[in-house]
């Protein structure tokens, strides 16, 4: 018995080694899986494909149509160039029929068949209403326009950012898989010492703890990923299943200064442009309610005619007879409106100061962007030192597991303490899976702020620094 004992103390610390060796290499596991995945029949959608799928989303389809009907609207404004032409017929045909009796004469009968057809044509060729009414349904036009980019390059955004935060949650439960993985060897390593009685009851006990603390944190993320996967499914508009890369990577880099990214925005902004067309919407409509005092001028043509047959007011009835005339007049017609109580005075200082409203809706809007694109570059430069810091502290938490459990297994350091290293290294993993989803989130906010693009290639690539001091190194 006593030599079985000795047996098991002296293998013991090869068996642990052996254990931890096999949960650091548990990580690599997750490739496999991956490569299962990928060849099942689930509709594969790529980061660079968002930009088209998006297109479906519903909201998208709406403000579309609101484009198409801004456009007819300005055909519509326009076609008040060109001349009207209108047709009317009282009666096609018109039959009266009746008698007339009086005292002193003979009765007067009617019977007749008749026509009246006329043509007016009406060109205006002063009206002062007509050119800010064309202006005006222009600029709304553009307005539709620009309100469609704005809500694409916002969905688009939105559904990167749901992209990587779907990413981001499978890369979580990689990770939790790996915490887990190594739980399970702390757990099996306290049992054994306590088999061959050089362990403790209250060691077994803690790792069965950090072990359920594990699997509970493990089904937060497969929930939180599920999540995840309907949120983005929502946003492109999928009915069926699809599958994405999992594998978390730098989208790009950012090689435009500060001073650039707002000068940029500022030129290229649709909601700035927007609030411009908006300022000269109520100035035109300003100018047209002063316009509706100005005279209207406009050349008219009307042809009429009249056909009948039969009779009317006759003491006798001939069904023969038949009578035709046409008149053809034209004109030129002059309208004006002097005086309204000032009603159009008003109106204009109604219009010119919702004008000046949106003059101080541009400046806030400036400020706001400018505040914005600072937060979102000096956070992209944060995320950058993060991603870099993270791997260098991945790098010395796994050598620090790896020590703490031969230490561990010889007996000079506690479980506990394998436990906090462990812990340790799954934060860790996790900083640089946020750092790398935040610097990609970054990145695409100052695309859409600025209009700029991502570059593939890193600035500084042709001064690289050894190792991972610096993120032109990292692959993308």
């Amino acid at each position: 018995m006593f030599k079985k004992i000795i047996h098991s103390i002296l293998f013991l610390p090869l068996a642990l080694s052996i254990n931890s060796l096999e949960a650091l290499s548990n990580e690599k596991k997750g490739l496999i899986d991956k490569v299962l995945e990928e060849k099942s029949n689930k509709t594969f959608i790529s980061y660079e494909e968002i930009e088209k799928i998006v297109l479906n989303n519903e909201e998208l389809k709406s403000l579309e149509n609101l484009v198409t009907s801004a456009n007819f609207n300005l055909s519509s404004q326009i076609a008040q160039r060109y001349p009207s032409l209108d047709f009317q017929a009282s009666g096609l045909p018109k039959y009266v029929s009746g008698k007339k009796y009086s005292s002193n004469s003979a009765t007067l009968k009617t019977s007749q068949f008749s026509a009246n057809p006329s043509l007016n044509i009406k060109w205006d060729l002063i009206e002062p209403l007509r050119g800010f009414e064309i202006k005006i349904a222009k600029e709304n036009f553009k307005i539709a326009e620009n309100n469609y980019q704005i809500k694409k390059k916002d969905l688009i955004q939105e559904s990167r950012r749901r992209y990587h935060k779907y990413q981001k949650s499978y890369q979580d439960i990689q990770n939790k898989k790996f915490t887990l993985d190594l739980s399970i060897t702390s757990l099996n390593n306290a049992k054994a010492k306590l088999d061959a009685g050089i362990g403790t009851k209250f060691e077994v006990l803690e790792a069965e703890a950090q072990l359920s603390r594990d699997k509970q944190s493990l089904n937060e993320k497969k929930i939180e990923h599920e999540i995840n996967k309907i949120s983005l499914k929502e946003i492109l508009n999928i009915k069926g299943d699809f599958e994405i890369n999992k594998e978390q990577k730098l989208t790009g880099f950012w090689n435009h200064k500060l001073n650039k990214n707002i000068d940029e925005a500022f030129n290229e902004n649709l909601s700035l442009k927007n609030l411009l067309l908006q300022k000269s919407i109520k100035k035109s409509q300003a100018k047209s309610f002063l316009s509706q005092n100005r005279p209207n001028i406009y050349i008219s043509n009307t042809f009429a005619s009249t056909f009948s047959r039969g009779d009317s007011l006759s003491t006798s009835i001939n069904s023969e007879k038949s009578e035709s005339n046409y008149t053809n007049t034209i004109s030129l017609n002059f309208a004006w409106s002097i005086f309204n109580g000032g009603k159009n005075k008003n109106s204009y200082k109604s219009k010119m100061a919702d004008a000046e409203s949106e003059e101080y809706a541009y400046k806030n809007l400036k400020n706001v962007l400018t505040t914005n694109i600072s937060k979102a570059y000096l956070n992209l430069k944060l995320n950058e030192d993060k991603i870099i810091s993270s791997l260098k502290e991945i790098e010395s938490s796994k050598e620090s597991v790896r020590l703490s459990r031969l230490r561990y297994d010889v007996g000079i350091s506690t479980l506990k303490d394998v436990l906090v290293r462990q812990s340790e290294l799954s934060n860790a993993k996790s900083k640089n899976i946020n750092a790398i989803y935040n610097y990609n989130l970054n990145l695409d906010e100052l695309e859409r702020l600025t209009f700029l693009e991502i570059s593939e290639n890193c600035a500084d690539e042709n001064n690289k620094v050894e190792d991972i001091d610096s993120i032109c190194n990292l692959l993308r």
